[in-house]
Formats: structure tokens, sequence, C-alpha cells
């Protein structure tokens, strides 16, 4: 044995070292002198790592085996050398770079890595860590040990065991190379990354990565990670490690646009306190700056996502500090108006305007007055003109006209922030709006906006709707000047009046002249003054052939039908009746552009003008049941004969006609053969009838249906999901109630050819939990469909697609469907007696399974039955008991347990048996497999915790000094060990 008087022996530092209160420093410090003074190290070797073994086989973080791990990381990098300068390095090139002791360990732990136990593989992977981050940062080790110890932590990365993977990956942090595009670490990392199924795992990758050109897309994609945590981290790397110019334009906008919408509150603070602020400071804290970097022209909304997220840090007083380029007018000059300084201008404004009564001040101080801005405002829109086709063809002057409609655009939004309680400055606005709705040369697509901007200032609906009105006729009826043609009678009655008029002054001046020849002065003083009538009857006549040759200007209306009118037209209309309060009565105004714009336009040859037309006489439908009656017909036309774009529009019309007056709508145009849709007679036997009919016949109802569940197979996915939302809200309110359409529904969101359809798949995934926690007969609805839904999945055949959707994953969704758990609902609508909707599912699967005992789904619903909840009604329990009975006569030995709990079942809740449990268990584990971040499995992870519930047992949960007392009797003490192992030897 090794002894001395002043040193530490190897034991008595390891027992040391598991307090934590003990030094560290002092421990290493003496051991370390004890090791220089032995000349023969191998026995200090063996019985140093003779103890160090005790600390690797135990696998739990107990704080004493921690502290150990620590003491024998900083004692074995205390032996390495000081980094050497270069000098140093040429003069010494043979020498040993590697200590002796740190080489011993190194060995021993990578010996030690392929050990079966998994505590030694995690302590082993978790030392190797602690030695290389110990070392100084521009440490070096022998080439050979780097490669060893490399293969061994790239085989640790894969290990069964998530901890040993976490530990064996932090250990690779300082061996990966980030400038070689084929370091093996790099691709272990990215392999991880993309393909560990623990979350944990992932997050210690993203903790140690290196940025590279490589790894940057691999960090980024993991923002959208399906756990929390891992999403948190990647934006606090990205923060803090990625430069904003190593982003592009895209990722930028996807970070914010992803994370200031994120579930989390936690990942929403982490972009407002971290990710901003960190970009800001590259750019010097310039927002105008950093909004260009976002492309605000196409990014709009998450430009002002973002401009919020940072306005909420600041204080009043940066906020007037930053405010934009103003001038004294508190405007922006026009020649400096640019698409950043513009939103940031609106921002501003809607944020302070936000504070209520508290920003009155504020936004003075940032906005004029409503008639200064209107002058404003028109100033800058007389600029802007609808581009000419040569205009577009040219991508520059595309390119500037498309910024000044964006800056207009902005402009318009901003009057939603002035005060217009003003009388002056609110009709200057209103002007403002009117004439440029008026003009001819204002784009189209600021229309619609300045309506919107007029109507929302104009708060009657009459005077709304004769303003629009006024502004329409305006449009489609300019006023022209036409000059009137020339009367050419007219014209030559004067001529001929001239000529003869010329002749007798002719032959009076001759008289004259012989007059005055004869020296018959009388008579020629009378041919004078008859010679100067004739010349003033002249100047009259030449004075009347001018004004006849000028043409007549005259100030007339003429009308106008081109397709950028109509679409102009239409599209105010439209924004007028969007606005308009639904109870607002049809008057004669809109009756009036109904006969005279709305319905001739639906026959337009321009489809554009054509689905606009068809919005228009939709939202007018609603105004008036009346009105809808009569254009039903119409509206059920267009859905099926033409362009899928106005097809959707006339579908949703119909679905919003269908909510709010009920099928008694098609009482009136039951009649018409028209109004029925073409149908098959194979769907006229599978579609459900609708609620609320009334006096409505059964076929014309059902033709609505099967148009509808003709369009659920539509190649057109836009057409599918419109309609397939549109179904969800008519069973949703009550409109219909049919099990068959909510089977179909439930296939549709199964279907693999929907998998892309995320707006689909998020409807159809919320409305099934709403539909069935709303009430007990849509429960029933949902139980009704449990049998068609199985059969049609297990009928389908192998080219189907339906072939390929997990049948056992579509029996846990209906079950956990119809289960009540809703407290509320349990409490408001089930009394003791009243019956289950397992009750009766349990009816149909129990019928199913003595139909055929021997088919393969048999298996399928014995394991759904043992998953259900009943009621407390004795005489159901006798009625299932009885059918279990017969089923376990034909050996259905899967039911036989569920047949055993059920007799077992007590006066408040069924027991199950082990066997039902483990079946219940295994699907819950199964479901929490899902596919990451689909809305599948989201609410998969919903139902399954309700599962899980079912047998869940409620536990007090301990005080905080129980659980410190509880976790210091839990705590491991090596020295036991340590000592036992002393006796024996």
């Amino acid at each position: 044995k090794m002894t001395a008087d002043n040193e530490m022996s190897i034991k008595e530092a390891f027992q040391r070292a598991q307090k934590s209160h003990n030094n560290k420093a002092k421990l290493v410090a003496s051991l370390k002198s004890r090791y220089n003074k032995l000349e023969d190290k191998t026995m200090f070797h063996e019985e140093f790592v003779h103890y160090l073994k005790y600390a690797m086989i135990v696998y739990k973080r107990e704080p004493a085996v921690e502290n150990v791990i620590e003491f024998v990381a900083k004692f074995s990098t205390s032996f390495q050398s000081p980094p050497k300068t270069e000098e140093e390095e040429e003069e010494e090139e043979d020498d040993e770079d590697d200590h002796p002791f740190l080489s011993f360990i190194f060995n021993f732990l990578l010996e030690s890595h392929k050990a079966n136990s998994h505590a030694v593989r995690f302590r082993v992977c978790q030392l190797i860590n602690k030695l290389l981050g110990s070392m100084a940062e521009n440490a070096q080790i022998d080439d050979d040990l780097f490669d060893r110890i490399h293969q061994a932590m790239l085989v640790r990365v894969t290990d069964k065991f998530p901890n040993v993977r976490i530990q064996a990956a932090l250990a690779m942090a300082r061996l990966q190379q980030p400038s070689d595009p084929d370091c093996p670490t790099i691709s272990a990392y990215i392999l991880i990354l993309e393909n560990d199924t623990n979350a944990e795992v992932r997050r210690a990758v993203l903790s140690c990565i290196a940025m590279s050109p490589q790894t940057l897309p691999k960090v980024f994609k993991r923002t959208r990670d399906i756990k929390e945590n891992v999403r948190k981290l990647a934006y606090q790397v990205l923060a803090d490690k990625v430069h904003i110019k190593a982003l592009t334009i895209a990722q930028r906008v996807g970070l914010l646009q992803h994370g200031l919408h994120d579930t989390s509150e936690a990942i929403r603070e982490v972009v407002c306190s971290r990710l901003l602020p960190a970009w800001l400071l590259l750019l010097d804290g310039n927002i105008i700056e950093l909004l260009h970097r976002l492309d605000v022209e196409n990014c709009a909304e998450t430009a002002m996502e973002t401009l919020k997220a940072l306005f909420k840090g600041m204080s009043t007083e940066e906020l007037l500090q930053n405010r934009a380029q103003l001038d004294n007018r508190k405007l922006i000059p026009v020649d400096s108006l640019t698409c950043e300084n513009v939103v940031y201008w609106r921002v501003l404004c809607e944020f302070i305007k936000g504070k209520g009564n508290d920003g009155d001040e504020m936004l003075e101080q940032v906005l004029p007055d409503a008639a200064t801005y209107a002058e404003y405002l028109r100033s800058y829109l007389k600029t802007v003109t609808d581009m000419s086709e040569e205009q577009r063809a040219d991508y520059t002057q595309l390119e500037m006209g498309m910024t000044k409609e964006f800056i207009s655009q902005q402009l318009i939004h901003l009057i939603e922030s002035l005060d217009t309680n003003e009388e002056g400055g609110r009709k200057r606005v209103l002007a403002v709006l009117q004439e440029m709705l008026t003009l001819p040369q204002t784009p189209s697509s600021l229309v619609c906006l300045l309506t919107e901007k007029l109507l929302l200032i104009i708060l009657d609906d009459q005077r709304r709707v004769q303003t629009v009105a006024e502004i329409i006729s305006d449009v489609m009826e300019p006023i022209t000047e036409v000059s009137q043609p020339v009367d050419e009678n007219k014209s030559r009655r004067q001529q001929v009046q001239l000529a003869e008029v010329k002749v007798r002054i002719m032959e009076a001046k001759e008289a004259l002249e012989n007059c005055i020849a004869a020296q018959d002065f009388s008579q020629a003083a009378e041919l004078k003054e008859s010679i100067t009538k004739l010349e003033d009857s002249r100047n009259q006549i030449l004075q009347e052939i001018s004004e006849s040759n000028q043409p007549v200007i005259k100030e007339v209306r003429t009308e106008k039908n081109d397709p950028e009118t109509l679409l102009r037209c239409l599209t105010m209309c439209a924004e007028l009746l969007k606005k308009m309060n639904i109870k607002t009565p049809i008057g004669p105004t809109i009756s009036a552009l109904m006969s005279s714009l709305i319905l001739p336009s639906i026959a337009n040859p321009y489809p554009a003008v054509r689905n606009m037309a068809v919005v228009c006489l939709g939202t007018c439908t609603l105004h008036s049941k009346e009105l809808a009656k009569t254009h039903m017909v119409l509206l059920l036309q267009i859905a099926q004969l033409d362009e899928v774009k106005i097809r959707i529009s006339a579908l949703r019309s119909i679905i919003d006609l269908l909510l709010l007056f009920g099928f008694q709508l098609l009482s009136e145009t039951a009649s018409s053969p028209t109004a029925q849709p073409n149908q098959s007679p194979e769907r006229q036997e599978d579609d459900a009838a609708a609620e609320d009919k009334g006096d409505v016949p059964e076929d014309t109802a059902q033709s609505i249906l099967v148009m509808l569940s003709e369009f659920l197979d539509s190649e057109v996915s836009d057409l599918r999901t419109e309609t397939a939302e549109g179904l969800a809200k008519l069973m949703y309110t009550g409109r219909i109630s049919s099990a068959k359409m909510l089977s179909r529904l439930v296939l549709l969101w199964y279907n693999p050819i929907t998998e892309d359809d995320t707006h689909l798949r998020h409807c159809l995934g919320v409305f099934f939990q709403l539909y069935a926690r709303e009430s007990r007969s849509h429960q029933e609805v949902v139980e009704e469909s449990f049998l068609p839904t199985i059969r049609t999945l297990l009928e389908a055949p192998a080219t189907s697609p339906l072939a390929e959707v997990d049948v056992n994953n579509v029996v846990e969704l209906l079950v956990e469907l119809t289960r009540p758990i809703d407290k509320h609902l349990q409490s408001k609508q089930m009394d003791i007696h009243e019956t289950s909707v397992h009750d009766f599912l349990a009816v149909r699967m129990c019928g199913e399974m003595l139909k055929d005992p021997t088919a393969p789904e048999v298996r399928l619903y014995a394991k759904a039955l043992s998953n259900l909840e009943f009621s407390r009604d004795d005489a159901v329990k006798e009625d299932l008991q009885s059918l279990l009975q017969q089923l376990v006569q034909v050996r259905c030995t899967r039911t036989q347990a569920f047949s055993i709990g059920v007799c077992q079942c007590k006066s408040c809740v069924p027991c199950f048996s082990e066997a039902a449990a483990d079946d219940l268990s295994k699907s819950v584990k199964r479901a929490k497999r899902g596919k990451a971040g689909s809305i599948h499995s989201v609410i998969k992870s919903r139902l399954t915790f309700r599962v899980t519930g079912v047998f869940t047992v409620s536990v007090v949960r301990p005080s905080r000094r129980a659980k410190t007392a509880a976790l210091e009797k839990t705590k491991l003490d090596l020295n036991p060990l340590i000592n036992q192992e002393a006796n024996v030897s």
C-alpha cells in the first residue's frame, strides 16, 4: 500500500470528493503532490481506477457520484501542459504531448465504452465530456487519441439509452470541424437532430453544434420541433450564434412569423427578449434597417407583428424618439416615403391609438389633424395610377408601381388612426375618399381598401348605401363633354345670304361711284348709307357663320361596361354589403343595383367579374330570405358549372344561406328542376336527410347533400376543403344530422391524399372535438357512424388510399369522441338512470362480432370493447352480459376478460381487468408514436391523456418538507461500498 505522512490517500480523496462543500482544488493539489513524488505510477493508476469504478456503476444522477466525477475530471486535467507557442512547439516536436496519467484515464475510458452496463457507458461518456471540457480553449491532444475518442463517441451517440447519447453528443462538441463539409461529428449531429426521438438528445446537440452553412438549415428546422423546449433552445442558439446576414429573408421572416405566433408563451418571450434584441444590436439599433432585412413589401403582416413586439418593450420616450422621419407637419415628405418607414409610421400610430385615452397626447405628436392628412393622402394617390400592359412588361416600372401601391395601402390604413370626430376633418377625409374612388386612374387594387375606410367613417347603413350608390353611378356613367356636329343646311343658307349681301354691296359701291362722277351728291349720300347697312348685315352674317362652325360642347353621362369598370363597381358593392348590418333590409337602392349591376354581371364573359358578382349576390341574399329563395337555384347551378374559383364562391354563399335560414329555404325552390343537382341512385341511398327542413321535400334537401358529397370526392383540393368546412359548420350548428356524412368527413381526414392540405386537416381536427363535446345527440351521431366508417376502411381495396389508414387509430378516435369525459356535460346531461353512448356502441360491436365470430375484425372490436365506459344502469349491464356470454360461447377469448369486468361492475365506476388495462396502455403508447407535428398527433395526444385518466388514482401531493426528507434518504453514499470492499480484501 502507498502511504505518506503529509499527502492524502486516494481512498480519502474519493471519500471527501463526495461532499459538495469540500474544496475540490485542495483535494486535487494534495493528491497531485502525492502522485508527483511517486517513482512508479502504475500502482497509483490502478488504485485510482479501482475507486473510480464505484462511481461509474451508478446510473442515477446522485449528488455524491456527480461530485466524484467532477473531481476526477479536474484531477486528470490538472496534469495537462500549458499551451505552447509556435516556437516551443518546433523545439519540442519529439516530446510527448499528453501527460501519462491523462493518457491512462482516456485509455481506460475508451476501453470501457462498450460495456454491457448502460451506467458504465453513461459515466464513460460523461467523463470524456468533462475531461475535454475542462481542457484549455487552445489545448492540444495526440492525433491518435483524438481519432480514438472520435470513433468511440460516434458509436455512443447511437446508444440505446438517451442519457448516454446526450453525454456522447456533448463530448464530441470540441471534436467537430465546421470548415470540413465531410466532418463525421457534424454528420452525426445532423442525423441526431433529424431522427432522434428523444427531445433532450436533440437539445444537447443544439447546445453544442457549431454553426456553418451546412448546419444552419438543420438548426433552423428545429424551430418547428414538436417539443417546446427544443424549439426554445433553437431560437436561443440562432439569436446567440447566427448573424442576421447569415439568414435568408425567408428564414428571417419564418423565424419571426412562427416564433411570434407559437402556442408557447416561453417561445414568444424568447423571440421578443433574445432574438429581436440580438438582431437590432447587430444593426446598431436601426429598426428601419431591420424592416429592410425582412422585405416589408412582401411580408407586411410579419413586419407589423415584429414592430408591435418591439414597441411593447419600449417606454413612451423611446417610442417618440424612434418615430419615423416626420417633418414639422408631422408627415413624412412624399419624396422620402419608403415601404419601411411608412409601415413603421402606421404601426406606431396604431400601437399608440391602442392605448386608448392614455395615448391621445402621444398620437398628436406623430399624426396631423384629419384635414391635413386627407390633403397629404390625396396628393400622393394622385401620383399612383393603373399601369398599362406595356408598363407591366417593364420589370423596373412594374416594381416601382407595386411599391407605390403598397405605400398607398399603408397610407390608407392610417385613416383608422385619425381623429374623425371633428366635422370639418371628417368631411374632408370623406371627400378625398369619394374622389379617389370616382377617378378612373385609381388602381383597382386600392378600391376595396378605399371603400372599407369610407364605410368605416360612415356609420349609418342608409347613408352608406346612398354614398356608395352615388359613387357607383359616377363610375359607371361618368360625365363627358360631347360636341354637336355643324348643321349643313343652316350653313348653306348663311353662305347664300352672305353672297347676296356681298353682291348688293358691290352693286351699291358701283352706283355710288357713278353718282359721284355725275355729281349727284344727294343720291350718293343715300347709297353710302345703304352700303353701311349692308356691311353691318355682312358682318353679322359672318359672325353667325363663325359661331355655327364652332362645335357645341355639352356635358352628358355615358355608360361604361368594360370589365375593369364593372369589377370596380362590384368590389365597392361587395364591400358595402359586407359592412351592412345583416338585419338591415334590402331597400330600393340595393334592389336597383341588383337588377342593373349584379345580375347582369353573372353572365359576363370575364371570370373575375363573374366571381365578384357571385360574391355580391350571395352576400345580398343574406339580407333577404325572399331574395335567397329566388336566387338559390342560380347559386346551385353556378356551384356545379362554372370555373373552380367561382364555384367556391357560390358554394360559400349556399353554405351561408343554409346556416342562416336552414333547409326550409329550399321549400320555394323544390318545384324547379334546376334546383336539384344531378345525383346518382347510389348516392341517394347513402346520404342522410337534413334536420330542420320543415316542409322541404326530402329529395330536394338530399340533392344538396349529394352535391356536397360529390364535392368531397373532387380532385380540386380547394373545392374539397371548402365543402368539408361547410359541412362541418352545418353539422355543428345542427342544420344537418347525418352519421354517414360524418363518416365521410372522418375518412377524408384520415385519407392520405389530404396529408398536404393543412387547412382541411386543422379544420376537421378541431371540428371533431367540438362537435362530440357539444351535446349528447352529437355523440349519438358519432356512435352511429362507427360501424360504417370501420367497414369502409376494412373493405377498402388495396389500390385505394384508404387501405393505408390505421384502422386501430380510427377506432380509438371514435371511442374517445363518444366518451362522456367532460364533467359539465356529464353532470348536466346524464343522471344515474341514463344510458351512456358507449352502451349502444358496445351493443353494435357485439352484434357485428356475432355475425361472423371468425372474421379478422373481431379482434379489433374486442380490443375496442375493453376501452368503453358504461352507464350505471343494471338493465344495460344485464343486456351486455347476455351478449358477452354468447360471444364467450363461440370462443371469443379476447372478450372473456371483458365479460368478467362487466360482472364486477359496482355502483359507481366499472372495474376493468388487467388485460383490458394492458391493451389500453399499449394503445396509448402507440398513439404517442404518431407523426410529430401533425394535427392528427395533436388530437391523439389530447385524447390519450383522457384515456389514461380512466385508470388514474388520485394521490395527495406531498409537502415540500416531505419531499426534501425523502430526497435525503435516497441520496447515495459511496463510502459504505468502499469500506465493504476494503473489509473483504
